[in-house]
């Protein structure tokens, strides 16, 4: 019996969520078809793989070198199916794209979008979460390009897209001696944008920052302070469509304003497969700041 290509993916899904009832409803089977055939390759091997548990199950260790050889198996058939497509000399194929949150939302379905009119044949598989988790995927070679807000370790290649400031934004106005009293609005971010926020705030208050409200997304922070329910430390572009928030612009000591860029990540030899070459040429021809 050779691993199938289905079975690969079905250890890597499974490995990946520890979970029956998820990995079945990511491939469409049923609990039974997924349950028989990882009871199959427990029988064809002769060990077995996993161990049922109360909430989900746990790999064995030969369970989980045989999930690591699928893993290692699925990015081998897709590099194949990529230099194959490749060699026709023709824009087609899968692009793997890492986004953050933000850029997923906001930028990533017009970019797609306008590329996809000039190849139609492109398909996209997309992944989106905080910059850091981004940048693990480039790292790991998941992607072929990610789209990182915030400046993180790559010695490859790069383009900055663009540079927001990041600012305070309220439903009322406000002085900035008002600021420890007034109810702040926060939201789970990646380390460095936290580290921003706090490093900005205790250079300049000795309080801590009155946070009433703690959210998951940072949509959802700024429908609060849309609603006026408090204010928020947060990144310019996410609140620059509603003119009626009162937005102030935080500085360094110095007086210059605090950024966060944005920028591309890709390696230099994916460049040799024509899909990502003509991504990444179409990706530098727009004003990605104003979409």
């Amino acid at each position: 019996m050779l691993l199938k290509y289905q079975n690969w993916e079905m250890l890597d899904v499974l490995y990946s969520t520890g979970n029956i009832t998820q990995t079945a409803k990511h491939l469409f089977l049923s609990q039974p078809t997924l349950t028989t055939r990882i009871k199959s390759l427990e029988e064809h091997y002769g060990v077995q793989l996993i161990i049922r548990k109360q909430r989900g199950i746990t790999f064995t260790p030969e369970g989980e070198e045989l999930a690591l050889h699928a893993r290692k198996m699925l990015r081998e058939q897709t590099r194949i199916e990529e230099k194959l497509n490749n060699m026709k000399q023709e824009v087609t194929g899968t692009l793997r794209v890492g986004a953050s949150n933000f850029f997923a939302l906001n930028k990533m379905p017009k970019i797609l979008r306008l590329f996809k009119q000039t190849y139609p044949n492109v398909e996209f598989q997309v992944v989106t979460g905080w910059s850091s988790e981004i940048h693990r995927r480039i790292l790991n070679h998941d992607v072929h390009i990610s789209f990182i807000k915030g400046d993180y370790n790559w010695n490859d290649q790069k383009e900055l897209l663009y540079e927001e400031e990041v600012c305070i934004a309220s439903p009322w106005k406000f002085e900035w001696d008002n600021l420890p009293k007034m109810p702040r609005i926060d939201y789970h971010t990646d380390e460095k944008m936290k580290n921003i926020a706090d490093n900005w705030w205790y250079s300049n208050y000795k309080e801590h920052p009155n946070i009433n409200i703690q959210v998951n997304q940072v949509e959802t922070c700024k429908e609060m302070v849309i609603n006026g329910l408090g204010y928020a430390i947060i990144a310019n572009l996410v609140v620059r469509p509603y003119p009626d928030l009162v937005i102030k612009t935080l500085n360094h000591p110095a007086g210059n304003p605090i950024t966060r860029k944005t920028w591309m990540y890709y390696h230099e030899d994916s460049l040799q497969m024509n899909i990502v070459k003509a991504f990444v040429q179409f990706i530098k021809m727009l004003d990605v700041k104003e979409l």
